[in-house]
């Protein structure tokens, strides 16, 4: 008999990050086709992402994912290890415990991932192990996508004209029908890492919308595209009707791929439940979602500093008096109080009222986005460091693709526009449900004797307006316009170049 393969006998180590999924995950595909013996592992990272480690909300949807993670791995046959800490130093010791000599895991993007991931790569190659990555949680490899001087794109319509001319062909790969099994070596238990709440338990209202894992993804896609997809060109603006899909946390933690979504949305078009000018507008949005991934990679700063550099010198407002009430929902407007409520409450917003409010922090208050940034962050389940930051500064007016300065969104006029009826003011806002619908986007308006019919009383149940939005508004502009004039003198010093 000749000598067994030691490739075959010695474990590969599949590291899980953010692609908790079996189907379509290129490194566990890889690894099954080795023919090792396989190690599945998960790893608490709060070290390397600094600033940046999970929130509050990420967590709680982190918590359930893993667990639904690890009983798919178990029904085809292996275990999930969990363990926290350093990569670099949990990798070795699982080496060490199992024998491995490879280790296969797909790519992360963020700035500190890539740093972490190529200090891991160092450690192993000088061992002699084995170390192979994939691309797995966008359409295209980041950087991939280049204009024709082999330079960036800065706006966002030929960045996606150029990624559909490249085409989107490969099909997802399919869920694996087995596990090969590994060594039984020691796992944390999960509930030991207090990912969720426990007194007082804030996400009990998530509980109630979300079903984190790869089964409540592909549920929600396929509720998506048997329902909402079918207005999705025309309805996708309304707060107040389930009009959008809400996978962006299944994508977020990698519960499902973007390339699933795309072939799941084509399939259902060629069959006639999704209309063509639908499928295009949905899966545009997957293609902003490529471009934050493209900006990130060339501009690794994009969550900290705008991408405009002009924008450090903007007046901000200093006193930031106001945050809290926006955090809280306790503005006076109801459309952006709905928003922040509807927020805390399940850890998600409505895209059109994401802007609505952010708008106002940034342009009504002259809070920095980076504030807004960080308390997305901590609260939304599919805070993504790549989404944040670009859809922060586009709003701010300071990125590459970003909103004209001079676009400040009237939050009346927003609200009447996209909850015409106030259905979604009145469910997250029910202490002014009460109110007429000529009155519900703009209490302070209504006569006395209507508030006073619907028992209302402002400043008592419900705040007055923290701001004018026409005095706000003239504010922010002056403030565009003194940076536009810092600009110019900066221009007009400026030493001649040489030609």
């Amino acid at each position: 008999m000749g000598s067994m393969n030691p490739l075959k006998t010695n474990p590969v180590i599949v590291w899980f990050r953010d692609d908790l999924r079996l189907a379509d995950n290129p490194a566990l595909t890889a690894a099954i086709a080795r023919g090792s013996p396989l190690v599945a592992v998960y790893i608490l990272d709060d070290e390397t992402p600094g600033r940046w480690r999970l929130g509050g909300a990420a967590r709680w949807w982190l918590h359930h994912s893993l667990a639904a993670l690890g009983k798919n791995i178990e029904h085809l046959g292996g275990a999930l290890v969990l363990c926290r800490g350093g990569p670099v130093a949990a990798i070795m010791s699982l080496i060490q415990q199992t024998g491995a000599r490879a280790v296969y895991w797909n790519r992360g993007y963020a700035p500190f991932a890539i740093a972490r991931d190529r200090a891991v790569t160092h450690a192993l190659e000088r061992e002699g192990l084995e170390v192979r990555t994939f691309c797995a949680s966008t359409l295209f490899e980041p950087g991939s996508i280049l204009n024709q001087d082999g330079k960036p794109f800065r706006l966002y319509g030929a960045f996606w004209r150029a990624c559909l001319a490249r085409g989107i062909s490969d099909a997802p790969l399919a869920l694996p029908q087995r596990l090969p099994g590994g060594p039984n070596i020691p796992s944390d238990d999960l509930e030991s890492w207090q990912l969720t709440p426990a007194r007082p338990n804030w996400a009990e209202g998530f509980e109630k919308l979300w079903s984190p894992g790869e089964e409540g993804a592909q549920r929600r896609l396929t509720a998506f595209l048997e329902g909402a997809a079918t207005g999705y060109a025309d309805a996708r603006d309304r707060s107040d009707i389930a009009s959008t899909s809400r996978l962006s946390p299944h994508l977020r933690f990698g519960e499902i791929s973007p390339r699933q979504v795309w072939h799941a949305v084509l399939a259902a078009q060629s069959a006639g439940l999704v209309l063509r000018s639908a499928a295009d507008k949905f899966l545009s949005e997957l293609g902003w979602r490529e471009f934050a991934y493209h900006l990130l990679h060339h501009y690794p700063s994009l969550p900290e500093a705008p991408l405009q550099p002009q924008f450090a010198k903007f007046p901000w407002n200093a006193g930031r008096q106001h945050f809290s009430a926006w955090c809280r929902g306790r503005t006076g407007y109801p459309i952006v109080d709905a928003g922040m409520r509807e927020l805390w409450t399940t850890g998600w917003m409505h895209n059109r009222v994401r802007m609505i409010v952010a708008s106002f922090l940034v342009k009504h208050l002259l809070i920095p986005w980076q504030e807004g940034e960080r308390w997305f962050w901590d609260t939304l389940v599919d805070a993504d460091l790549a989404n944040n930051a670009m859809n922060w500064q586009w709003v701010a007016g300071c990125g590459t693709d970003a909103a004209p300065y001079f676009r400040i969104f009237n939050p009346v006029l927003q609200g009447e526009k996209f909850d015409p009826a106030g259905h979604y003011v009145r469910q997250w806002v029910p202490e002014i449900a009460a109110l007429p619908d000529a009155y519900i986007h703009k209490p302070w308006t209504a006569p006395e004797a209507v508030r006073l019919a619907a028992g209302i009383e402002l400043q008592k149940h419900y705040p007055a307006p923290i701001v004018d939005h026409a005095l706000a508004r003239r504010r922010a502009l002056e403030a565009f316009a003194y940076l536009r004039t810092m600009q110019l003198e900066v221009l007009h010093h400026e030493p001649p170049k040489a030609i």
